[in-house]
């Protein structure tokens, strides 16, 4: 056999053992999108305004803040899922769906997602910490976006939109608009795409 065909041969073996390899660490730390898209495909006759993500985009660092004014990030939640949740007081639509949120919050307690629901009211933590005492919102944390800054880091068009992040923190898709969030459904649905 000639040297030039065992160079070949060698490095054909060695870029599939390098692909092999490749695809075994994808599988094992769960790299990759395939596995998170499939997972997120709603079945047939599913009544869930879900979109899912074209790109996949990761989280954004932008700070939030919590009841005490605190800094937090969705960076902050890598290694869980999150459904993100942007509402106002003045929006009927979010004020709606708000209770079904504080019930979905508390059904998926353990299972490694979190749902946190962000104030756009300008009157900040006062507004959002009153709304939640008046309707009686106990799962749920007071958390509010200053500026609007998280919004338009996601490119959140209107209220309520509600964003579904991966334990990789990478984005599966999207909800604008309002649905039953505590539905038998809809809680399976978010298992399933979320990891839990």
């Amino acid at each position: 056999m000639s040297e030039g065909r065992l160079s070949t041969r060698k490095i054909a073996v060695f870029v599939v053992f390098i692909g092999v390899g490749l695809a075994a660490l994808a599988a094992t730390f769960g790299l990759g999108t395939a596995n998170s898209s499939a997972a997120c495909t709603l079945k047939d006759g599913t009544h869930f305004p879900f979109q899912a993500a074209d790109d996949h985009t990761a989280a954004p660092d932008t700070a939030f803040k919590d009841a005490n004014g605190k800094d937090r990030r969705l960076t902050d939640y890598k290694g869980q899922g999150v459904v993100l949740n942007f509402w106002a007081t003045w929006c009927a639509p979010c004020v709606r769906e708000m209770p079904q949120l504080d019930r979905l919050r508390a059904l998926l307690k353990g299972t490694g997602i979190d749902v946190l629901a962000v104030s756009e009211d300008r009157k900040g933590v006062p507004v959002a910490k009153k709304f939640f005492e008046t309707n009686k919102l106990h799962d749920l944390e007071v958390l509010v976006d200053p500026g609007g800054k998280l919004l338009r880091s996601l490119k959140v068009r209107g209220l309520p939109t509600t964003v579904l992040f991966g334990e990789d923190g990478l984005e599966r898709g999207r909800v604008t608009g309002i649905a039953e969030w505590d539905s038998n459904e809809v809680v399976a649905f978010i298992r399933k795409c979320l990891g839990a």
